[in-house]
């Protein structure tokens, strides 16, 4: 393969943190920068997996073409083929006229693929097809254009087991699947706690005139520390920009953290394994206080509609709603308009 080099000094600002979690990261981002090769991104949600994308195809020799990105979660699946490779005036109702796909609209550039383990199987055969010879086809069309394009992608469910289930090829998964990259979740990088507040901070005074930078206390960097961070970097970051709307002092106090943070961080050494022998702590009251954690977060991601939240926890509405009484879990009154 030809490997041609970026224009570039590598750099990867956008990407904040010191750990040796992410620092394997960013050695990995510098190395695959400057090849073609294919790249598969995994992680939870929320950890930031387009950014590493977006990282990787701003180092490369294609930095100066678009960077397309297509959500194939997003997107229903009769839509998705039309999405990725257009079609032709009158290709299936409603195709008023033609339309050119994302890959061609990527040319020379990058196109990441989030969320591909959503794809339907019927498709994933005619992106391999793609992949391979490099050639698409609209839909509705005879002729076939050639693309130059270089494929990322990312997912945040276990292929290897969407193959043993028959809902993922395994000959699209090696071909996507040549670099893979983990992108750790939060907790697994938590002395980044600090530089990412205050990374996510820089950003919100950009583009928030007089904005001044709060100081965390140490009990209240304490506390989220020991929180989980199921949401990661992305709910991390919501709670930043939360916290620099609602708290108008420039200092950050414990008492200023939403409830289900500083609830679920005061039993966190209670809830683990070792932390329950530590403590004391019955196995009875070990597992409602670790149930209590899921539902106040579950709660919190769906702005308290209980319907959402089971859903969420994969449980029946009235079990939830019987638990949430069991527990006196209630909603925190200090924000109520958010």
């Amino acid at each position: 393969m030809d490997i041609k080099s970026s224009t570039n000094t590598f750099c990867c600002k956008e990407i904040a943190g010191t750990s040796e979690a992410i620092g394997k990261v960013i050695n990995t981002i510098r190395k695959v920068s400057v090849s073609d090769a294919s790249v598969l991104i995994t992680g939870e949600s929320g950890t930031g997996k387009e950014l590493v994308a977006r990282a990787i195809h701003n180092n490369s020799y294609r930095n100066r073409e678009p960077m397309v990105v297509i959500n194939c979660g997003a997107i229903p699946g009769e839509l998705l083929e039309s999405e990725l490779f257009g079609h032709e005036k009158g290709a299936f109702t409603g195709a008023h006229k033609a339309r050119v796909g994302r890959f061609e609209l990527a040319d020379k550039g990058t196109v990441f693929l989030d969320e591909i383990g959503d794809m339907s199987p019927d498709l994933q055969v005619k992106l391999l097809r793609a992949l391979q010879e490099r050639k698409i086809e609209r839909v509705g069309g005879i002729e076939t254009t050639d693309i130059d394009i270089r494929v990322l992608s990312a997912t945040n469910k276990d292929l290897a087991a969407s193959i043993t289930q028959g809902t993922f090829r395994e000959d699209l998964f090696y071909r996507l699947n040549v670099i893979p990259l983990h992108v750790p979740p939060l907790r697994d990088r938590i002395e980044d706690l600090s530089i990412l507040i205050d990374h996510f901070q820089e950003k919100i005074a950009l583009r928030m005139h007089g904005y001044n930078k709060k100081k965390f206390t140490e009990e209240s960097i304490d506390r989220l520390s020991r929180y989980s961070w199921p949401g990661n970097i992305r709910e991390l970051e919501n709670l930043v920009e939360r916290l620099s709307v609602m708290v108008e002092s420039d200092v950050v106090m414990p008492s200023d953290l939403p409830e289900y943070i500083t609830r679920n961080s005061s039993v966190a050494d209670t809830t683990s394994v070792s932390g329950v022998f530590q403590s004391g702590t019955g196995f009875n009251e070990a597992v409602e206080q670790y149930q209590k954690s899921l539902i106040l977060y579950a709660l919190e991601q769906t702005h308290w509609i209980k319907a959402r939240a089971a859903e969420l926890l994969k449980m029946n509405r009235t079990t939830l709603v019987e638990k949430i009484k069991k527990m006196n879990i209630e909603q925190e009154q200090e924000f109520p308009f958010l």
